[in-house]
Parts: structure tokens; sequence; C-alpha cells
């Protein structure tokens, strides 16, 4: 059996749903998801699709051809067909937090992730042993003032090596430059807490506890040149109060990031995220 994904994008007009449909219909074809979202506003179209083939002659690059030529010239369509054979490869940036590394390996190893990591890359070599523990390739490349360039060629050549399909920043503590982000544009994954822009600086837990605030969050979203102002993938909160010390509020908050940066890559993952004027569309 034959799996794909469909995602569509293109301006609203009547029809689309039903010629999309027939068409899987056409090449014989099981629908088992299907969901849209329309951008009245600006008159935007979004749709993910899931179908099943059992036809033994299935080809999924036959597949997209036709669909190319019938479906996205018709509607002028943006889209992207997946087949479930086919896993993304990620890759991990980290520094010295470990609670994020250890979080995901563990849903990796797990097999709740359902995507590759081909290795770690780190501007430290503190967090080695738990790259080795899981038996997945550590790179350490140091990245100082004087060397930044350097240590980017070196992250690129080992991204295009692999053949790395997005990048998950897991507490990586570094400015990603603009040549990565030109290079894997919506697909470089960030988490932070979300007192931005309120509580900026190296102690923002200090800096919160002291105005005596209410409630603690994470964000996870896509890397833009803009700093932490790209589209937002996923967001949660929990309640603290004055009886909470500042360790507590830290401890709450890795707990939340932790949470939300893995939903965030499991989302991009199984490809239900689409992103549109630096906002995101997410399907269930």
């Amino acid at each position: 059996m034959n799996k794909i994904t469909i995602l569509i994008h293109c301006k609203d007009r009547p029809n689309i749903i039903a010629s999309v449909t027939n068409f899987i219909a056409k090449n014989e074809g099981n629908i088992v998801y299907i969901d849209q979202f329309v951008d009245r506003e600006q008159n935007e179209f979004f749709m993910r699709l899931e179908s099943e083939f059992t036809r033994e002659s299935f080809s999924t690059e036959n597949f997209k051809a036709s669909f190319k030529t019938e479906m996205a010239k018709v509607f002028k369509m943006k889209w992207r067909i997946y087949s479930s054979e086919s896993k993304p490869k990620m890759a991990l940036f980290i520094s010295k937090y470990d609670h994020c590394l250890y979080d995901l390996l563990g849903r990796y190893n797990s097999g709740e992730l359902n995507l590759e990591i081909p290795f770690i890359i780190s501007n430290h070599k503190d967090l080695k042993p738990i790259a080795d523990s899981f038996k997945i390739p550590f790179y350490h490349i140091p990245v100082t003032k004087d060397h930044k360039e350097e240590a980017a060629k070196k992250q690129l050549a080992l991204l295009e090596e692999y053949r790395i399909n997005f990048i998950v920043l897991a507490r990586y503590m570094q400015i990603i430059p603009k040549t990565m982000i030109d290079k894997y544009p919506n697909k470089i994954i960030n988490i932070h807490h979300s007192f931005l822009p309120a509580f900026i600086g190296a102690k923002p837990y200090h800096s919160a506890f002291k105005r005596g605030v209410k409630i603690i969050g994470a964000t996870s979203h896509y890397v833009t040149e803009e700093l932490d102002g790209g589209p937002i993938i996923e967001q949660d909160v929990t309640r603290v109060t004055h009886a909470h010390s500042i360790p507590d509020l830290i401890a709450k908050g890795r707990d939340l990031e932790k949470i939300v940066l893995a939903n965030a890559v499991k989302l991009h993952a199984d490809r239900k995220v689409m992103v549109y004027n630096n906002k995101t569309v997410i399907f269930s």
C-alpha cells in the first residue's frame, strides 16, 4: 500500500475540493484524512489530504506529474506531495542545556517521532556523552566571534552531505547565519521562553519573578532573519503564584520548553504545518 500526503495552497475559488477528491478517486485512491481552511480576509485556500493507494502499479512520481498538470496548473496551486515511506531527516543543534535534547531523543528512540536524526551538532563538547548513549554521530563545531563564517560553512557542508530536510535548535545558544536561513526557509525550528520581549537578557526568569508574573510559557517558531520573529508553530503556558521560587519557575519553564518543542517537531515532521504571511496554518 502507498500512502501520500498532499499540501495545497492557492487563491480560494469554487470547486477546489471536489476537483482534488475526484482526481484522487480517478487514480483509485482512498482518502483517509482531509481538512481545509479558508482565510476569508486574504481569500487564501489551504488543504491537507492523506490518501492510500493499493494498486500495485501506483507510482508517486507519475501521480505528482499528473497532479501538476491536471490540478496545480488549473488552480495555480503551491503544492507538495509526500510519501509516507519518506521520513524527513532532522539535524539537532545544541549547546549546553540538555532538557530538550533528552526529551527529543527519548521520543525518537521510542518511535514517537516519524523522522531520522543523522547527527547532532554542538558548539560545546559537554553533551557528547548523551549523543553517544543514543548512538547518534556528534559533531563539535566551535562558534567564536572571529570564526562564525567558518563554522557556518562546516555546518552547511554537513547538512548537505546528510541531505538534511530540517533543523531543530534544541536550546542552541547561537544566532543562525543568514546563509543557513536562506537555504532552509521555514525549516529551522527554535524554542524559547515566552517572556520576550518583556523580559530580555540572560536571566528572564529572575526578571519575571521580580515582576510577579502569574503565567509562564514557551514558544516554538521557525527561524527568520528577524530574531525570534518567525512564524509560530506551537505555544503553551502554565500558571504560577507568589509561592513559586525562581528555581520553580525555571523548572516549569523547562518542562514547557520540552513539550512545546516536541509538539512543534512532530507537527513539522508529520507535514501538518503551512506557512503564509509569517503565520502558520496547523492541521490536526
